[in-house]
């Protein structure tokens, strides 16, 4: 009994083992079978005539045109160097061929008029970057004089009361009464009473001591002449201008060296301008400039950068740009607000219309006007703009035709090409788009729309997926979730399946 037992035991064994050999077998089998099926699969790789598989920049043997890429039409943005599926979609990915129409839209005449499409053509031409800030006026600087006094004295009597008092060149600002200048003009005159040649030296020692003192060869030289001591000394304007700081008063005592009155010129100005950092590169010292000011309407002042100070304003993010102003008539003010138009040198370059160039945040975009009366999208590279024009470095040649107006409705059209949509002047019977079907079951219901879990769809070359479809406008049957029914869809121009019909089966 124990014997039999042990060997209907072994036998079951060796059946098992058998059976699980089979199995391996016949899995390979299948594997086999499904990877030669999967080969001919119309989406899989094609490869060329030696076997190898094509990639981007091989002519396909089949039509004989070079392979730019491949992209999958339902998103069209994304491009793959080699064949395969889409991992969007699980669709076949569709090549493109050098000298093919990318992205290209064909635009009827009439169409074309009635979307108000203006076209201009790519021109070399002298471009002139130009940059509008604003700016104030300032007093120049180096157009500045400090009157000092030469000896201890005091404040006799003061020619100029207050600050910003205009003051002309020898104006008299103030009259000095120096001690000092008493007793060494004394000096001089009661050595000069003696005219003998020996008192030649004192003389000369006499009029030394003048000029210690602070008095100039003018007032030396009036003293000898008048023979009679000058306790006064008024002191004029060296430069006409005005007194921007004022430290004498009457009665004050003064000492050698202290500043009284600070003199600024008005013959001429600064027009500090604020140039944002982004665009300082474009000024540069010499730069021409032209300036106006709301307090002035109607004139017109013309300059140059004199210099780029070498400071960024924290606030505001702007380096000042120096400019001198020539101001005979004295109509600029410090303080005064002002426009600046500032021109750097031109260059003869590559333009387009500024109007022409759509900025999508991350590529720049032209809208290409071919001669068949189609319209293509072309990255460019931009550089400067000015006057309406806007440099092109890369991506367009001299003569070719670009979109003005209306190219972002073309844009969006070379965009969705790839779903089907068309703007031809007259709808075509050809162009209506292909139905498909397929059967599977209702997983949800939404508010003009239904997911369906459905099986492959050969005609999209779709796997068994769940996807969402809009319901037609008057659906055919009472949906319910778990549902299993049949239906037929077409691709719309928004890219989403739509639904023509669905039926619950019995």
């Amino acid at each position: 009994m124990g014997s039999s037992t042990k060997h209907r035991r072994i036998a079951v064994s060796i059946g098992s083992a058998l059976a699980a050999i089979a199995l391996a077998v016949g899995g390979y089998g299948l594997y086999e079978l499904g990877m030669r099926r999967g080969m001919d699969m119309p989406g899989a790789a094609p490869r060329t005539p030696a076997g190898a598989e094509l990639r981007a920049g091989d002519v396909d043997p089949s039509t004989g045109k070079r392979v730019l890429y491949w992209h999958d039409p339902m998103v069209p943005g994304r491009r793959f160097d080699r064949p395969g599926r889409s991992p969007f979609m699980n669709m076949a990915l569709v090549p493109v061929y050098e000298g093919g129409a990318d992205g290209a839209v064909s635009v009827s005449p009439r169409v074309q008029q009635n979307l108000g499409i203006r076209t201009a053509e790519v021109t070399r031409r002298m471009l002139t970057p130009r940059v509008d800030v604003v700016g104030s006026i300032a007093f120049n600087e180096r157009d500045q004089v400090i009157v000092q006094a030469r000896a201890m004295a005091y404040v006799d009597r003061l020619h100029v009361r207050a600050t910003l008092d205009r003051v002309s060149q020898g104006q008299a600002l103030a009259d000095l009464y120096a001690p000092e200048w008493v007793a060494a003009q004394e000096e001089l005159l009661s050595v000069r009473r003696f005219q003998n040649g020996a008192f030649a030296e004192l003389v000369d020692a006499a009029r030394q001591r003048l000029r210690q003192v602070g008095m100039t060869e003018e007032q030396i030289r009036r003293v000898e002449e008048q023979g009679a001591v000058e306790p006064r000394i008024t002191l004029t304007a060296p430069i006409g201008g005005v007194v921007v700081d004022l430290m004498a008063r009457e009665g004050m005592t003064v000492m050698p060296g202290e500043t009284l009155f600070r003199i600024n010129g008005l013959s001429t100005v600064w027009a500090n301008a604020a140039i944002p950092e982004s665009q300082a590169a474009l000024v540069r010292p010499g730069t021409a400039v032209e300036i106006t000011s709301p307090g002035l309407p109607g004139r017109t002042f013309a300059g140059a950068v004199q210099a780029i100070l070498p400071e960024v304003d924290l606030d505001t993010r702007t380096i000042k740009a120096r400019i001198e102003l020539a101001n005979p008539e004295l109509e600029l003010a410090p303080g005064m607000f002002v426009n600046v138009t500032l021109g750097a040198g031109g260059t003869e370059t590559l333009t387009v219309p500024t109007e022409a160039v759509i900025r999508t945040g991350t590529r720049t975009v032209v809208i290409v006007a071919d001669a068949g009366g189609g319209f293509r999208p072309t990255d460019v590279e931009i550089g400067l703009e000015s006057g309406g024009e806007t440099e092109i470095r890369r991506g367009l040649e001299a003569g070719q035709t670009v979109v003005v107006s209306g190219q972002f409705l073309l844009d969006s059209e070379a965009s969705l090409r790839a779903t089907g949509t068309r703007m031809e002047g007259m709808p075509s019977p050809q162009a209506a788009p292909a139905e498909h079907m397929g059967e599977g079951t209702v997983s949800a219901i939404g508010d003009g729309s239904v997911t369906l879990s459905h099986g492959p769809i050969p005609s999209m070359e779709w796997p068994a997926m769940s996807m969402q479809f809009v319901l037609p406008p008057e659906p055919t049957a009472d949906l319910q979730v778990g549902q299993t029914v049949t239906f037929s869809f077409t691709m719309a121009d928004d890219g989403r399946p739509h639904l023509t019909r669905i039926q619950a089966l019995e």
